[in-house]
This record gives C-alpha cells, sequence and structure tokens, in this order.
C-alpha cells in the first residue's frame, strides 16, 4: 500500500527534485480544517497512482524554506512537478475530481 512521503526542508531536493516523472506534493499543516479535508484524498491518490505519481506531503510549519521556496502563502496547497520543475499549484480544499483532472493532464 503506497503512502505520501513526509518530505522536509532537508530532503526535499533529493525527493523531488531529483525524482523522474510526475510528483504531487502536499503543503499542509496540523491546524489547517482544510488540510484535514483534502489529507484522504492525498492518499487515495497515493495509492491509485502507485508506480506513475510520486506523492509528499510537506508540513509548513516544520519546514518554512520550502514553503517560501515555492511561495506557498496559502493552505493547503497541492504543488505538481515534472522531472523535479514545478509545474501546477491548487490551492484549497478542492474536491478529488479536480487533482485528478490535473493529473491525468500532467502524465498524459
Amino acid at each position: 500500500m503506497a503512502a505520501p512521503v513526509q518530505l522536509s526542508d532537508d530532503v526535499f531536493d533529493e525527493e523531488i527534485g531529483k525524482h523522474e516523472g510526475l510528483a504531487l506534493v502536499d503543503f499542509w499543516a496540523t491546524w489547517c480544517g482544510p488540510c484535514q479535508v483534502i489529507a484522504p484524498i492525498i492518499e487515495q491518490l497515493a495509492e491509485e497512482y502507485d508506480g506513475k505519481l510520486k506523492v509528499g506531503k510537506v508540513d509548513v510549519d516544520a519546514n518554512q524554506k520550502t514553503a517560501m521556496r515555492f511561495n506557498v502563502r496559502s493552505i493547503p496547497s497541492v504543488l505538481l512537478f515534472k522531472n523535479g520543475k514545478h509545474i501546477d499549484t491548487v490551492v484549497g480544499a478542492v474536491p478529488k475530481a479536480h487533482l485528478v483532472e490535473k493529473i491525468e493532464a500532467h502524465l498524459g
């Protein structure tokens, strides 16, 4: 069973920057209500796209350097990366179908 990888400032470049293919990273915080709403969706996507999509999570309180680097001002923010490059951002607790649409557009 695939689960999202917990990412920190220290490992972000290694895990996402050097990843070949598509990666989805959820920027969140424990105190953020909407973040708790999309957390199960992020976990479902990690399972459903296992082998096709790398899924990670960044706690913005513990990893402010990475959050600032990608200009994350509102959470939840879901960022998509292709071959280590930031290519798309979705802000807010959006329906799963919206994230699936974004993933499929970039996988194709």
